[in-house]
């Protein structure tokens, strides 16, 4: 218990570390606007109490917003995602999942099943994160291309980190 506690403290410095440290210091493109921090909301274990899953959401989306001076647009779209990922998780893990107490992982659930649950929650955290920046409609197809095409980014960047950081059961 104390064990996986630490971890998911170093997970989530290091993660936050990455992501204000490197990730946000390169400048893309306009349309690129990758945000791989949400992995940490992804692979937390999915018998976590939905509670939890949520207020550690808020907690990254506000350590985010402090850092990144956007106020309250991280934690809207973290909390939303870790309130979402809740109902996908009841829908798309089957009853051994919730008994072994597996964390989304592409060593855990395999490459495509990771990747469209990357996919559909990173699709969700930036529509809301993007829209909410612009606070409009009128820039509605451009902010959509930002959606897609850093969704994309995103989940490349973060099926890239699963497939270096994270081996199979069997290998360790």
């Amino acid at each position: 218990m104390i064990i996986d506690f630490l971890t998911f403290i170093i997970r989530f410095v290091f993660i936050i570390l990455i992501q204000l440290l490197v990730i946000n210091n390169i400048e893309l493109d306009t349309y690129l606007n990758p945000y791989i921090y949400i992995v940490f909301i992804l692979s937390l274990p999915v018998t976590m109490k939905p509670w939890m899953v949520v207020s550690l959401s808020f907690f990254t989306g506000l350590v985010m917003d402090t850092f990144s001076s956007t106020p309250g647009l991280h934690m809207a779209a973290s909390g939303f995602v870790g309130y979402f990922r809740n109902f996908y998780l009841e829908f798309a893990c089957s009853k051994e999942d919730f008994e072994k107490q597996i964390s989304p992982a592409i060593s855990s659930k395999g490459f495509v099943w990771f990747t469209v649950y990357a996919l559909l929650l990173t699709l969700l955290h930036h529509t809301v994160l993007f829209y909410l920046e612009i606070y409009s409609l009128n820039e509605f197809f451009r902010t959509f291309f930002r959606v897609i095409s850093s969704t994309l980014f995103s989940v490349l960047i973060i099926v890239i980190s699963q497939l270096l950081f994270f081996k199979n059961k069997e290998s360790r």
